[in-house]
């Protein structure tokens, strides 16, 4: 009997010291489920910068640049030809001897062509007194003509017969096709400059400065 109660004691003691070894090997290890929920991965973020970068706008082209390139066109398309200026620059004179008098000529047929006479050479054309109030000369060829009846006055200049040219320092009513008027001498200079002899009148092309 008591043999029994020493094998049952000295089983329980071997169950206890099991149950013991076990529960120490439980503590030992950690919890599969702690590890589980604490385990986080970071999410991988964008660059914020790359999307900025593709936001920014394009550079724009300045202003400046395309005011300098109108600026900078060539002007040569704005400027007269040479011909253009020539003519623009050149007006008819008339010199009685050698003193040059301002003309304001008509704007007919007659005066183109005696213009016409003008340009390659000036026209010398000698006068002569008559009536003691005109000097006449011959002109060298015919020009167009559109005669009516006209009274002149000191200072007239006159086509008379197509061929003649005529300047009056007195007064006279002839048909005449009229070709100007001397404005910068009244009657009297005329007389000085007419009524002493025969002259030579020059008309010419000149520039005008």
């Amino acid at each position: 009997m008591k043999r029994k109660i020493t094998l049952a004691c000295l089983l329980v003691l071997s169950l206890l010291t099991v149950l013991t070894a076990c529960k120490a090997n439980q503590d030992m290890q950690p919890s599969d489920s702690g590890q589980t929920s604490t385990k986080e991965e970071p999410s991988a973020a964008l660059p914020e910068q790359s999307e900025e970068q593709e936001d920014e706008p394009s550079a724009a082209l300045p202003e400046e640049s395309v005011e300098q390139e109108e600026e900078t066109s060539s002007p040569e398309s704005e400027q007269p030809s040479a011909e253009e200026e020539e003519e623009s620059e050149k007006m008819m004179q008339m010199r009685i001897d050698d003193v040059l008098v301002n003309v304001e000529w008509e704007d007919n047929k007659s005066v183109e062509a005696l213009k016409a006479l003008c340009e390659s050479k000036p026209l010398v054309i000698q006068m002569s007194m008559y009536g003691g109030f005109e000097q006449v000369g011959p002109i060298g060829q015919r020009l167009p003509s559109d005669d009516v009846q006209t009274t002149t006055a000191a200072g007239d200049i006159v086509l008379y017969s197509s061929s003649q040219i005529v300047v009056f320092y007195g007064s006279n009513s002839w048909a005449y096709t009229r070709l100007g008027h001397i404005t910068d001498q009244d009657e009297s200079a005329m007389s000085t400059l007419l009524g002493n002899g025969d002259v030579t009148i020059t008309i010419s092309l000149e520039e005008v400065k």
